[in-house]
């Protein structure tokens, strides 16, 4: 049964034009940037009317779920068209259906990884945007069941990034967890009515004079950008010629372990975010084996979710996309201790939050990430790597009760492609039951999945060792 109503078929479907930075990510996920995925793991057969039901509750309550993308070519622009009434459908994969879209797109991995992880990485790669047509708008959101062997299934969820950013994932993830187990309280039910409208782009947000600067210091800032990426170091590329693809690892630790890390961040004040930077850092440099004492120049990018900073400030239920990149670069030799290191990148980033600079940086990055876009050749080898890291200001924390439980939840990632531009590394951490649980994205093959494993294996090294 459908949640659209008769007496809504005559409405007009409401049209916003896309923001400044929702536009750089409309630009951006036709290369392979920006497709958000989030898969959960389910142990018992989910009820597909039921669920298709729960997703539309959520359309209902977050319209810019239900929006289409509209791409008009003659001003280059993106808008949102949201039509009246929900309308996602759930696309059903049986199970040879599964295998042999798994079979097809993984050859060499179908026997070596779990079928999960393949699906994840299945999504990630599945760009419904990837050819903006003027004449067909695209929904911003997809939901797809898988079936795999010994009674399991998948729920994937996938969206554009413009329309949903990771708080707005988790916020997605609560909502559709509180209405599988009828817990609406949790998630759907408390944002009725005060969400129900199409929410702004992020610029309409910001404080008064926070996002503006100077026409001549914007001008010398985005010189300082330019010339700094040139002198910018990189992961060393495997393969630069090869079509793109996103790729993932996991980096997982157990409770104790965990524990001691977040105590040693808590004791050295520094953010989970700023020691994994750190360890990814240390790990990369040293996976070149460069001679010590040669300095090399490393990009850090840290997001950070601006809702609560916002006018007027926005609950972590307000789905969109409001988050800014803050960049930072750091100079290396070798040899440096993680907390030093995580120390520097944690007071960069906070100096660079008392300037103001994610707000009034913004519009500099979106112009120098568009135009990389368009000349690839601006970036290393033309691998349109803009930053060795990313990661996340604050850490996602889930923590599972028996109502999850009880509808088989075993497992979950979210993440986002980044086999367009960004990053070489990724990382979307969690949380989950006191123990961490990194998804880290990367292009493939610009960098080979042997390559990442051992880079992410001695990240986890220099943790462990580091909070002993």
């Amino acid at each position: 049964m459908s949640l659209s109503s008769d007496s809504d078929i005559g409405t007009q479907p409401k049209i916003r034009p896309a923001g400044a930075t929702e536009l750089s990510w409309c630009k951006a996920v036709p290369g392979g940037t920006g497709i958000t995925v989030l898969t959960l793991l389910l142990s018992k057969p989910p009820d597909t009317q039921f669920l298709q039901n729960a997703l539309q509750k959520l359309q209902i309550c977050h319209p810019i779920l239900n929006s289409k993308l509209h791409f008009d070519p003659v001003a280059n622009s993106f808008s949102y068209v949201i039509p009246p009434n929900p309308h996602i459908q759930i696309q059903p994969f049986d199970l040879p259906s599964t295998s042999q879209i798994l079979r097809t797109n993984f050859p060499g991995d179908y026997a070596s990884l779990s079928h999960f992880h393949l699906i994840l990485e299945h999504e990630l790669n599945n760009n419904s945007w990837q050819n903006p047509d003027p004449s067909s708008d695209t929904d911003v959101f997809f939901a797809s069941l898988y079936t795999l062997e010994n009674n399991k299934w998948v729920v994937a969820l996938r969206l554009h990034t413009s329309a949903c950013d990771r708080t707005s994932a988790v916020a997605l993830l609560k909502g559709l967890l509180g209405v599988m187990v009828e817990e609406e309280k949790e998630g759907v039910e408390m944002e009725k009515g005060k969400d129900a409208e199409v929410s702004l782009g992020i610029e309409e947000y910001f404080p008064s004079g926070q996002g503006s600067k100077p026409f001549w210091a914007r001008g010398v800032d985005m010189l300082g950008y330019s010339l700094n990426s040139l002198r910018l170091s990189n992961l060393n590329f495997k393969d630069t010629v090869s079509p793109r693809l996103s790729r993932v690892v996991r980096l997982k630790m157990n409770a104790e372990d965990t524990r001691r890390i977040l105590s040693s961040c808590d004791k050295n004040g520094i953010k989970l975010s700023g020691i994994l930077a750190a360890a990814g850092v240390i790990a990369s440099h040293s996976s070149k084996r460069v001679p010590y004492d040669q300095w090399e120049k490393y990009a850090v990018v840290t997001l950070m979710d601006c809702r609560p900073i916002l006018d007027p400030a926005l609950s972590s239920h307000h789905v969109g996309f409001y988050h800014s990149a803050i960049l930072n670069t750091h100079d290396i030799e070798g040899g440096e201790k993680l907390w030093e290191l995580a120390e520097r990148i944690h007071s960069s980033f906070e100096n660079s939050k008392s300037y103001k600079k994610h707000f009034s940086d913004m519009a500099d990055l979106n112009f120098l990430m568009c135009r990389a876009i368009e000349n690839p050749s601006l970036t290393p080898s033309g691998s349109l790597r803009t930053s060795l890291i990313s990661v996340f200001e604050d850490r996602m924390i889930h923590q599972s009760n028996k109502l999850h439980q009880a509808i088989g939840l075993e497992d979950f990632i979210g993440c986002a492609s980044v086999h367009g531009i960004g990053p070489s590394i990724a990382i979307f951490d969690t949380i989950r039951d006191g123990a961490l649980d990194c998804a880290c994205v990367f292009p493939f093959p610009l960098h080979s999945r042997e390559q990442m494993q051992e880079l992410i294996d001695d990240m986890k090294r220099i943790l462990l060792d580091g909070s002993t």
